[in-house]
């Protein structure tokens, strides 16, 4: 079960802009054979979802302190930015499990109010079919 959390705590923390890898811990149990892959899909799945949703959090807090001089982006260009990205931008949330680029794009969408169902579901197909990716080559090995 150790291992388990392990997995999903590292997984929260590499969708965060901290610099862990998920993926070499994934591999490295997904080697060890000891827990089963759909577990450690779900662990994994599950612990980065949750690390971008925290991003997205972010994003919508940081809205409160848009008002103040100092906030870096004027209320026009925000809701330009907001209005780009709800038309075209949201669909870049597909790219979410890209190393550099996943986690400010995730942080974006909540800046930028993305409808909250719509990340979600983007991020999550994102990132479960990252994790599914890497079992499934794993398996084929």
């Amino acid at each position: 079960m150790f291992a388990l959390a392990s997995l999903f705590a590292i997984a929260y923390l590499a969708a965060t802009i901290l610099p862990f890898s998920s993926e070499l811990v994934l591999a490295g149990l997904l080697a060890e054979g000891s827990h089963a892959p759909l577990l450690l899909f779900l662990a994994a799945s599950l612990g980065n979802i949750l690390g971008s949703v925290t991003n997205y959090g972010l994003g919508r807090l940081c809205l409160h302190w848009q008002h103040h001089r100092w906030f870096p982006v004027s209320e026009d260009a925000l809701g330009k930015a907001q209005t780009w990205f709800q038309r075209y931008g949201q669909w870049s949330l597909l790219l979410a499990w890209v190393p550099v680029i996943g986690d400010p794009l995730t942080l974006a969408a909540g800046v930028l109010k993305v409808r909250f169902s719509l990340f979600l579901l983007l991020v999550s197909l994102s990132k479960m079919s990252r994790y599914a990716v890497i079992i499934g080559l794993f398996e084929q090995i």
